[in-house]
């Protein structure tokens, strides 16, 4: 019975927005037509073609969204001892369990990044009707472990894109031992981030830094959970560095 709505809803559209176009047409061929009456018109019928791309979006996307898979966790952030703090989905796994639906569906997911202040990642759905969404995280850049500074981006533009792509598509990501989880959900991942570089500081001048520059990557995504996280991180780290005498 849905299927039959959004077809009649599709329809109806369509149909409006051809008599747009035939008036448009008509009025074209008009040499005596009055130009203001001519360009109400045309902005008439780009926001009636904005909004037929915007519906079929819609029943596009919710058509796709029952065929997208559960993505299997083979990523693993470490704790101190080597075992598994926490898993995620690769981009990769992903990127090659979504690409397939998304064009059975007419979709296309491209990204952009934008390393002037901090490192921006914005993820863009494009339907082939015109109509697009787009998403952005801010983030650090990954320091954690001994990574470069370009390996540094580099995991962070990673998570950027496993982020950006869970909130526009709500797909699924599930580990070995538990029932999957919305892909979309940021505290876990960024709260990990933090507390990793809170782990790495060496000096308390150093993780002064970390607790700064922490507040405020978790307040510009509104993660309150990561705050929470680099918070307990920052003064267990602290109490340690102050029995050291650093």
């Amino acid at each position: 019975m849905s299927g039959l709505v959004e077809a009649q809803e599709n329809a109806l559209v369509h149909q409006d927005q051809s008599a747009v176009l035939s008036i448009i047409q008509a009025a074209a061929r008009d040499p005596n037509v009055d130009i203001d009456k001519m360009e109400r018109l045309l902005q008439m019928h780009e926001r009636m073609v904005a909004k037929n791309a915007e519906v079929e979006f819609a029943n596009s996307l919710s058509q796709m969204q029952q065929e997208l898979p559960v993505i299997r966790e083979r990523g693993a952030i470490k704790n101190k001892n080597g075992g598994d703090q926490s898993t995620y989905a690769l981009w990769e796994d992903i990127n090659e369990e979504i690409k397939p639906v998304l064009a059975r569906h007419g979709f296309s997911l491209s990204f952009r990044s934008d390393t002037s202040q901090g490192i921006t990642v914005i993820g863009v759905l494009t339907h082939r009707a015109g109509h697009k969404e787009t998403t952005s995280i801010l983030l650090p850049a990954d320091n954690s472990g001994s990574k470069n500074t370009v390996q540094a981006i580099a995991s962070s533009i990673s998570y950027g894109k496993r982020y950006t792509a869970g909130c526009l598509l709500n797909f699924t990501s599930t580990g070995e031992d538990d029932d999957g989880q919305s892909a979309c959900v940021v505290a876990s991942s960024l709260g990990t981030l933090l507390v990793e570089k809170a782990k790495a500081a060496s000096t308390t001048e150093a993780l002064t830094q970390v607790w700064q520059s922490g507040i405020k990557d978790a307040k510009q995504v509104g993660d309150k959970q990561a705050y929470e996280m680099l918070k307990t991180a920052v003064e267990a780290k602290g109490s340690e560095l102050k029995g050291l005498g650093k």
